[in-house]
């Protein structure tokens, strides 16, 4: 069977939704768009044609309907891919699933939007109609700027399914698709966030050891290709509400004896920020904050949360890039130990994470540099510290070595890289397929 996608309904029309139908609709596709009353459905109308570009909004608009679920549902019997954008709550997204196979015609694609509810989860105790058709696309947030997009089936997707999704996404919608697991938080989310929720918990030690946070972002920006944002910078971007959101989220479906697990938490200095509502760039200031000066210009402050104080944040020199990345790393001094500790675990952790949540090392790295703008995945990271090096830190430490640098260590490479090809979680040296 091959189809194309021509209709798309999208069910929800809030930010991710509504960054989906103009997307589809900028493609030329008709899109309409299902709410819960009339008053939302004009209000995602608002939401789809403010994303669209001026050069294309009157396209939108042409190829745009909105309506009700109650009134409308009737519209996605004649659509080749229904999205469900609803809320990220498991009950409420399982009844918008079932609504919308009750209206759906046969071979119609689902599509659930979430950032890391297990699709398994999602269809559990669903027709085999509706296990077949569904698929994950996760899109990032915002939906027209980002171009990771992580897709996932369970065992029960039929194929023909992703592989049509896939065509579209890449060739209509122009996103850079990864295959993923169905496992908590994908790819991205399931490193990414662990990062910043481990590094935030390490950074206590290390700011106890007389690093501050400003100090601890430059060291964590550019020399190890990180955004320039580094840790608390990105924190303050995301919003510590929103990082205990995904905590929680975490804590409620990572695996038992997942290591994330320990720090799927915030650290006590920062829930007292939360308290007070001291969340980031959105409340006026987290970590940073920006305040007026005599002249009238603006200055720079950074915050102790421990000793609960301000001062003016500096700036610092640092290596302008990876170069030179494996000395720092294994360097015995502050700026050694700190990287061992915020990134070392987290490059040690995406080793052992595959093939559990994908089958392609490089599904991994380019989920983190085009979801969470890392210079360099995960495994191109380990290949510029250097694998055998880090082995042999690791067993130096009494430590257990990963599963993929087992498997390198095995298979005799030097990096998981070489000649366009890539280490494949059984051993074998595989191609790299194209970006």
């Amino acid at each position: 069977m091959s189809m194309e996608i021509r209709h798309v309904a999208v069910i929800g029309g809030g930010t991710m939704g509504a960054g989906i139908a103009a997307a589809c609709a900028a493609a030329g596709r008709d899109v309409v768009v299902l709410e819960t009353t009339e008053d939302l459905a004009e209000k995602a109308r608002a939401r789809v044609l403010g994303l669209a570009g001026d050069d294309e909004r009157a396209e939108v608009e042409a190829h745009l309907t909105v309506g009700t679920l109650d009134h409308d549902l009737p519209l996605v019997g004649d659509c080749d891919w229904i999205c469900e954008a609803v809320v990220e709550d498991l009950d409420v997204k399982r009844a918008v699933l079932s609504r919308i196979d009750g209206a759906r015609r046969d071979g119609s694609i689902v599509s659930t939007n979430t950032s890391g509810i297990p699709l398994a989860a999602l269809v559990e105790g669903a027709g085999e109609r509706l296990r077949a058709d569904t698929v994950v696309p996760h899109f990032f947030n915002p939906v027209r700027v980002m171009r990771l997009l992580e897709l996932v089936g369970s065992d029960d997707t039929d194929p023909e399914a992703i592989e049509t999704l896939r065509r579209f996404l890449h060739d209509d919608l122009h996103k850079g698709v990864v295959d993923a697991k169905d496992t908590p938080n994908f790819i991205g989310n399931r490193i990414g966030c662990g990062f910043i929720l481990s590094g935030m918990h390490a950074a206590v030690r290390h700011r106890a050891a007389g690093l501050a946070v400003d100090e601890i972002d430059a060291l964590l920006g550019a020399p190890v290709g990180l955004p320039p944002t580094g840790l608390f910078g990105l924190v303050d971007l995301i919003g510590l509400d929103v990082m205990d959101l995904i905590a929680r989220n975490l804590t409620a479906t990572l695996p038992a004896d997942d290591v994330g697990r320990a720090t799927a938490r915030l650290p006590e200095a920062e829930r007292r920020m939360l308290e007070r509502g001291q969340i980031g760039r959105k409340a006026g200031g987290g970590y940073y904050r920006l305040v007026r000066t005599a002249d009238g210009g603006k200055a720079k402050e950074v915050y102790d949360p421990e000793a609960g104080t301000w001062s003016p944040a500096r700036r610092f020199a640092v290596a302008p890039s990876l170069d030179g990345l494996a000395d720092r790393f294994f360097a015995d001094d502050a700026t050694g130990d700190l990287l061992r500790d915020l990134l070392g675990e987290t490059l040690l952790h995406a080793a052992d994470l595959v093939p559990e949540i994908a089958d392609e090392i490089v599904a991994v790295d380019r989920a983190m540099r085009w979801g969470f703008a890392w210079a360099a995945g995960p495994f191109e990271l380990l290949d510029r510290i250097g694998p055998h090096r880090l082995i042999a830190h690791l067993r130096r430490s009494g430590r257990p070595v990963p599963h993929m640098l087992s498997v390198l260590e095995a298979a005799g490479g030097e990096t998981f890289y070489r000649d366009e090809r890539q280490l494949h979680p059984d051993g074998r040296w595989v191609d790299v397929p194209p970006e």
